[in-house]
């Protein structure tokens, strides 16, 4: 059985335990009051569906041998513990219900029929092969008047067919991608059909314009025979075909095209998993002549391998600054079904260009119509229902919900965007993230090297140099505004100097303000000083200082202080009370100093939460208090960045660096953090939008912002791969 037991002082104490253990969603199966404190018997939510109940009937002890002479000859029966047979009894009561809930099944209302108009259409879409994901996401929106309507099966499919062919993009006029003159390349894994299609597209091109406008390249020098192929073609069309070497860049040909208003290249057939598709479009795009590039899709491949195909091209063509929102569907005289590939089209909102369905050219190749392409969809038939829900790679459920809500999500966006001054940075880390791995690197170091040259920080809050408890990281250093609020971009400290002086020389002359997490070396403090920089320090209740001619620890110090000044504060996502006092004091080397203790103190029980000790310049006073909060603040960004690199780490499969990782996270708890602290009217406004989004409750606003935030920002960036939205809107 899962069932834990946890021990404590008090309730606050043991609700803790059960935090850390097993989650903010732990289930409390039973407490009680004992002579120590408080018990509580918890257990993880996903362990109820496991439970092993022990068995309700009589069993038979077996028979015991004998006992040996020197044993006692009796002994007390075990008795069973009260609290653990309760515990197991709801346990049972609990997986009872669950089977209950489960096996039953929604019951349709014969005077509607709305269930039997649903399941109809869903049966339909999996059997001809479009995803569970797009299933859900047309049938929302199925009108009541055909769910009411017996006998609409007609009139409901009618109605599924306009809304698939509403959502899917093609091009309208095909002289609209003829007459716009310029390069275009055509892109794919290899035999896609890429060499057969450029011929068909000259073919149009030359019926429409004549042969002496176009020209044919082909950087394909891999395949045995690929320019002999096309040069045949080249023949028959009486055009010039030339030979492009694939590291070769498009401008180096330009002096030889003069007079040519159409180019179409033939490129190299790559993998998507090959690392050599970066540097293939990257060269074509790497001139000063604009390449407009098409992605061929094989209606015959399996849609799990068009998925990749379609994210990876992509990916790639982002890295090279370039855009792939075309496609040509090939080889539809192949495929079994015509959906899967739609499907991935549809999602990904790309646009059909043409549609290809045999060699002959260029009869063997049409304009792609929304109606004929559905019709063809749908007429498909298969024998297996459950075959055609392979799930692939496609965006979770709550980018779904949140994708239904744009107007929104640009609004908070823009909100963030103009709250948090460098909010677009931490947006630039997740754009980096969307890129293939063998690029990231790069384009993070560019990030970070231009965050350095700008001046939106006037302090830091410095965390501990050491690996958080369970992780093998260490938490960023944040950078405050000039209003003491976080900014989004952290910094990494495997990136900076070792030792305190050399790290803090290193920061730009415009932070003024350093919150420490320990007190450093005399030298450090008198480099301070000299530099007239601000700083405060935490430090531990065995720090010893000089008051009054003796030496004393804070903690002796303050043993019989009175904590009288009060002020309200947020920690750790709730509302608390901090009460602090001071002194005069001396430090080891003689500097005139404050010696601070503060207490976080629970407002309705006033119980103590946590205790704590600063050193501060004496000359700056009691007017320092404020930056004692900002950093007893920031020891909530720890957990926060936790609970952001695990929802990062189980997104991204390993597939972003761990440095990248750490900066997205980090700079989302800040952003969480900040908004949690604030409290004025435009962020109680954002605030409020955003737990929106998220829709569900939580206890701590702090970790409901993270999230909200985290999915928002995924929900960003399913959208640009979607490209379904305007560089000004949410990209």
């Amino acid at each position: 059985m899962s069932v834990r037991r946890f021990v404590g002082a008090n309730s606050r104490d043991v609700m803790r335990q059960v935090r850390e253990v097993l989650g903010d969603d732990a289930l409390i199966v039973a407490n009680r009051r004992t002579e120590g404190g408080v018990e509580i018997l918890a257990m993880a939510d996903d362990a109820v569906d496991q439970f092993d109940p022990s068995p309700t009937t009589p069993v038979e002890p077996p028979r015991e041998a004998p006992a040996p002479a020197s044993a006692p000859a009796f002994s007390l029966p075990t008795q069973p513990d009260p609290l653990e047979a309760m515990s197991e009894r709801l346990l049972r009561e609990m997986q009872d219900m669950r089977e209950l809930l489960s096996r039953r099944q929604p019951v349709a209302d014969p005077s509607r029929g709305a269930q039997t108009t649903y399941e109809h259409l869903q049966e339909l879409l999996a059997r001809v092969g479009f995803s569970a994901e797009l299933s859900h996401e047309v049938l929302e929106a199925l009108p009541d008047e055909l769910m009411t309507r017996e006998g609409s099966q007609d009139a409901a499919t009618a109605w599924l067919r306009e809304q698939l062919m509403a959502r899917l993009k093609v091009l309208t006029h095909e002289e609209r991608f003829f007459d716009q003159t310029g390069i275009v390349a055509l892109v794919g894994p290899t035999g896609v059909g890429k060499t057969t299609t450029t011929a068909k597209l000259a073919a149009r091109f030359v019926m429409r314009h004549g042969t002496r406008p176009v020209a044919l390249v082909t950087t394909d020098s891999f395949r045995i025979g690929a320019h002999e192929q096309l040069r045949i073609y080249a023949r028959l069309l009486d055009t010039p075909m030339y030979a492009l070497d694939v590291e070769q860049p498009i401008d180096e040909l330009v002096g030889r095209l003069q007079g040519k208003q159409w180019v179409i290249i033939d490129t190299v057939g790559m993998s998507q998993r090959d690392q050599r598709v970066i540097e293939q479009i990257a060269h074509l795009q790497g001139g000063q002549s604009t390449v407009r590039l098409v992605l061929l899709l094989n209606a015959a491949s399996q849609p799990e391998t068009l998925e990749e195909v379609v994210l990876r091209y992509r990916q790639a063509a982002r890295a090279a600054g370039a855009e792939l929102d075309d496609c040509i569907i090939t080889k539809q005289d192949e495929a079994g079904r015509l959906a899967p590939v739609l499907d991935i089209v549809m999602r990904h909102g790309m646009r059909v260009l043409f549609g290809s369905y045999g060699q002959q050219v260029p009869e063997d190749m049409a304009v792609a119509t929304p109606s004929g392409l559905i019709d063809q969809a749908l007429s498909a038939r298969a024998s297996n229902v459950s075959a055609n829900r392979s799930a692939p790679v496609s965006l979770p459920r709550w980018s779904r919900d949140v994708l239904g809500q744009g107007r929104r999500l640009s609004s908070v966006l823009t909100r963030l965007r103009q709250r948090v001054v460098d909010f677009h940075r931490l947006e630039a880390a997740w754009d980096i993230a969307a890129l293939p791995s063998v690029v990231q690197d790069q384009r993070l170091e560019a990030l970070l090297t231009g965050a350095q040259a700008t001046h939106d920080a006037m302090g830091i809050v410095w965390s501990p140099r050491r690996n958080e408890r369970g992780c093998d990281w260490s938490m960023p250093d944040v950078a405050l505004n000039e209003q003491g609020a976080w900014l989004a971009l952290t910094r990494l400290q495997h990136r900076q100097p070792a030792g305190w002086q050399p790290r803090l020389a290193h920061c730009p002359t415009d932070i003024a303000v350093h919150l420490l997490p320990a007190l450093p070396e005399p030298d450090t403090l008198a480099w301070l000083a000299d530099q007239h920089l601000t700083w405060v320090s935490a430090v531990s209740a065995s720090q010893r200082v000089h008051c009054q001619g003796e030496r004393y620890t804070l903690r002796t110090l303050f043993q019989e202080s009175t904590l009288t000044h009060a002020v309200n504060i947020r920690f750790r996502g709730q509302g608390m009370q901090l009460l602090t006092a001071y002194v005069e004091a001396t430090d080891a080397a003689g500097n005139a100093v404050l010696a601070w203790v503060g207490e976080v103190r629970d407002p309705e029980s006033s119980k103590r939460v946590v205790r704590r000790y600063w050193l501060t310049p004496a000359r700056l006073g009691s007017d320092v208090l404020s930056l004692l909060v900002t950093q007893l603040q920031s020891d909530g960004l720890s957990a926060l960045t936790k609970r952001a690199w695990q929802q990062l780490k189980e997104a991204d499969g390993g597939e972003v660096s761990s440095e990248l990782r750490l900066l997205m996270a980090s700079g989302a708890a800040a952003v969480a953090g900040h908004l949690d602290l604030a409290d004025d009217e435009a962020a109680q406004a954002l605030r409020a939008d955003l737990l929106r989004l998220l829709g569900t409750q939580r206890k701590r606003r702090d970790t409901a912002l993270l999230d909200a935030l985290v999915h928002v920002l995924m929900a960003r960036d399913a959208i640009r791969q979607l490209g379904s939205v305007s560089r000004e809107g949410l990209v």
